[in-house]
């Protein structure tokens, strides 16, 4: 059985009821698509996300930066120095740090070391699908969040997350719905741990919800650029407490705008996206 949420999930919680939001504001850096005023800065990766952090933090439940976006552009010192600017500028906002990190042995706890005492994130991705073993170093933080991929939001999830698999009982289901049994009954024993479920899959959604049970959050990638229904979405999701979900977009808040404007315009998205979230709720 799951033991009482600790840590993350808990600040998680308090995010949700202080600024009544279930968005999650994704921070993925590109090239070529930073506004204009920043092109030249030498210190642009980290200015561009300040810049969004404070212009989105009041409607924001969390941060997700993506690992990728900054280390494909040397930018690992960025990012840190933006994790630690979220926690000093805007306490209370939580970090998931999106790695999606998936790996055994000395491996797996250097994963965790990098994410947890490196970026000081306060949750981060995971891929479950080397086992338990693999997740192991994370989940043994209790202090942490570790939020497991389940159903993710890309067409190619199918092709191996719906694959029927039989359990002891000799019952068939597809693997996204094994990963979700295993992670309510065998992997939260420290309340920590929530679930990737694409907002592109709502009825699937609906289905990781009912075997995981309200407790256990959902982080839902899809909405905005990649068309995910965000009315479906709260309708499969939600918890009895209208809570329990993490909706996350990036790009439709990011680059709402290449000009100066570039932070007014991902507020103004950043609140209209919550102001939709709630009017399913």
């Amino acid at each position: 059985m799951a033991a009482a949420a600790t840590a993350f999930n808990a600040t998680l919680a308090a995010r949700w009821a202080a600024s009544g939001s279930l968005l999650c504001v994704g921070i993925d850096p590109e090239p070529g698509r930073y506004p204009a005023t920043l092109v030249d800065d030498p210190d642009r990766v980290f200015a561009f996300g300040k810049a969004i952090v404070d212009a989105t933090a009041e409607f924001a439940c969390a941060f997700k930066p993506q690992i990728a976006h900054f280390a494909a552009q040397g930018a690992e010192d960025a990012l840190e120095r933006l994790i630690a600017y979220v926690h000093a500028a805007h306490p209370g906002i939580p970090v998931i740090l999106d790695a999606k990190r998936g790996d055994i042995g000395s491996t797996a706890l250097n994963y965790a070391r990098e994410a947890f005492d490196r970026f000081r994130a306060d949750a981060v991705t995971a891929n479950p699908y080397l086992g338990s073993d693999s997740l192991a170093p994370y989940l043994e933080r209790a202090d942490k969040g570790v939020v497991v991929l389940c159903r993710t939001s890309n067409p190619g999830a199918a092709d191996l997350q719906d694959l029927p698999v039989a359990g002891a009982d000799g019952s068939v289901r597809p693997l996204y719905q094994r990963v979700a049994e295993k992670a309510a009954r065998d992997w939260n024993a420290n309340g920590n741990l929530s679930l990737v479920v694409g907002a592109t899959w709502p009825e699937q959604l609906g289905e990781v919800r009912a075997i995981v049970g309200p407790s256990i959050p959902l982080l839902v990638p899809g909405i905005g650029a990649q068309g995910g229904d965000v009315e479906a979405v709260l309708k499969h999701g939600l918890n009895a407490d209208r809570t329990g979900l993490i909706i996350s977009s990036s790009r439709a808040v990011l680059y709402a705008s290449s000009g100066a404007d570039f932070a007014e315009a991902a507020a103004r998205v950043a609140r209209d996206t919550r102001d939709a979230i709630n009017r399913y709720r």
